[in-house]
Parts: structure tokens; sequence; C-alpha cells
């Protein structure tokens, strides 16, 4: 198949990319770069340069690459700078998704599948976070998300675009190629490894008195390639629906912290800080949806393995992809 991939040189998108184009599939990836890197790009995917917010840009790329399908990626996604420009997060993550809309129903492109977040439940009721849970976003991030999958749902009603919606947390580990390197890093994992690498000096701990068993917060890491498996499921699906994706597990700050220093064989230095307004104390997310309709089931269901693939990466692009 045909697919069109926005944000095809960020993390997420980058292995996507790679993993659609193992399976067989011609890949067309639509960037501005802003987040992705040129160096992330696989050089058998074409590529286009262009901004979700220019409608003519989009219409055009989409147009010429024939795409049965769209798979699509890119948004900001800061949680913090969320909260300090909103209209930033609107913008783009609503108005350029919009822009995506129209130009699949001027092209004629019936099918999406939406990279969206478990940040759309806030602070959920009860973990593991199914999809019958309400969608209460405490962010604007998590609300801009909320935004176009309510969107899609009309696209769907009075255009026939069907859409699959995937929502999980975490997002970590890497691939032989591509790796994770975002200009600002918020993710635990690389930074607890830029530490590792010696280019930080510490690793800070936001809260150690939560109600879990070492008292830090637990979250659910989903290895990159296990995510990249579930957006190629979605495809095969013929109706719409909205997924949720975890690895029925979780990890403690304290248990990540502890597992990078084993794989990387290198002590991490700790400080630990307050807690962070707003950070549940666990965020789990359950996969039992899909892996009874579409048969997906997470490969790497501990952390060591998603660590140690992340490490290799590192290790081979200490700078990122800016070492290239």
């Amino acid at each position: 198949m045909k697919i069109f991939v926005t944000g095809g040189a960020g993390y997420i998108g980058s292995i996507c990319v790679e993993e659609l184009l193992n399976a067989g599939h011609e890949v067309t990836v639509f960037d501005n770069l802003s987040e992705g890197h040129r160096a992330a790009l696989d050089p058998r995917a074409e590529f286009f340069e262009g901004n979700l917010d220019n409608p003519g840009e989009i219409t055009t790329a989409l147009a010429k690459s024939g795409a049965l399908a769209v798979m699509h990626f890119a948004a900001n996604a800061l949680v913090g700078e969320s909260m300090t420009n909103p209209v930033k997060y609107f913008r783009n993550n609503v108005t350029g998704g919009l822009h995506l809309l129209e130009a699949m129903v001027s092209c004629g492109v019936k099918k999406i599948v939406f990279s969206s977040t478990c940040a759309t439940f806030g602070t959920p009721d009860r973990v593991p976070i199914d999809e019958s849970l309400p969608q209460r976003p405490i962010n604007p991030y998590g609300e801009s998300k909320l935004m176009f999958e309510q969107m899609l749902r009309w696209f769907d009603e009075i255009h026939g675009v069907k859409y699959v919606v995937l929502r999980y947390f975490n997002a970590a580990g890497a691939s032989a190629r591509f790796g994770e390197d975002h200009r600002i890093e918020t993710h635990l994992i690389p930074n607890i490894l830029k530490v590792a690498l010696g280019q930080k000096k510490d690793v800070s701990i936001f809260g150690t008195d939560y109600p879990t068993p070492d008292g830090t917060c637990i979250r659910d890491y989903i290895h990159i390639l296990d995510l990249a498996q579930a957006h190629m499921l979605a495809l095969s699906a013929t109706d719409s629906a909205k997924y949720n994706l975890g690895t029925g597990g979780g990890t403690s700050v304290r248990e990540v912290i502890a597992t990078c220093e084993k794989v990387t064989g290198r002590s991490i230095p700790v400080v630990e800080q307050p807690r962070r307004s707003g950070d549940p104390a666990r965020l789990i997310a359950s996969s039992d949806k899909i892996h009874r309709e579409l048969g997906w089931t997470p490969k790497f269901q501990a952390i060591e393995p998603i660590i140690e693939s992340a490490w290799k990466w590192h290790l081979a692009h200490p700078h990122g992809y800016q070492g290239n």
C-alpha cells in the first residue's frame, strides 16, 4: 500500500516509516523538520518538506503521493510548553490536523491512523486505563489531541474517512538505525542515558512520596517497535476505532534508573525533587481491546530490553542526529 506519513522524520514517525518500508509498503514522508531530523529520514521513502499550516502544500504532496492511507504523527507534544503557549498547540495540532483532513477529502483518501495520547484522559479514575473511561484532559496538549479525535468522528460520518486512533503514554527504545533525539528532551530514559554518557551530571526524581512500592511514579513504557507494529495493524481495520496501547504493567522511576545502571554499567547520580503538580502516581494503559480486535500483543514486556535498545543507539549516536 502507498502510505502518506506526517511527522515521519520524528522519533516515532521515523521508526514507523522504517517498519512500513520493511513490510513492503511505499511511503511518502511529509515533515517540516522543526522537531524531526533529516538524518532520521529513511532514504527509501519519498520526502516532501512542508507545513501542515499550509493547506496548499499538504494537498499537493498528498495528491502526488497517490497514497491510499495516512499515518498522522506530526504534532507538538511538550505538556509543559502547552501550559505556557496553548496557541502553538491548538494551531499546530488542531488547525494543522484540519488542513490534513481537508486534503484527504480533496484527494479521496479514506483512511487515517492517528497517533494520539492517553493524555486525553487526564487524571484517570482507575488504572489500567481502558477506552471506556471519560476523557478529561488537564493540559492543552491533551485537549488538542482530543479535539482532533472528535474531528475524525465527523469526517467519518460526513465524508466516509475511516480512522483508527491509537493512544499511549511513553514510547521508548530504538531500532538499529533510528532512535530518540528531541531538541528539548523531557523523557526520562534518554535523560538518564545522557548521564551515563557523561553529558549530564545527574537525573532528577520528582516526588518520592507517592503511594507506590518505592515512592516514585509508575509509568507504562512501550518499545517503539511494538508501537510501529500497532500502527501497521491499524491499517487492516475496516471500521473506525479507538484503541489504548499498553504493556499491561508499569515501571517506577527508581526502577528505570536502576535498570539503566545495570544496562550501561555506569552509576547514575540522582537528585530528589518535590512532586510536580499534575503527576498522577500511576499511569498504565490497557491494550485488551486492540489485542482482542486486531491481535496486537507487545513483544517487549520488560523494561530492560527496551533500555538496551535505546542504549545501543545512544552509544552509536552520542550526540544524536547532529553527530551524523
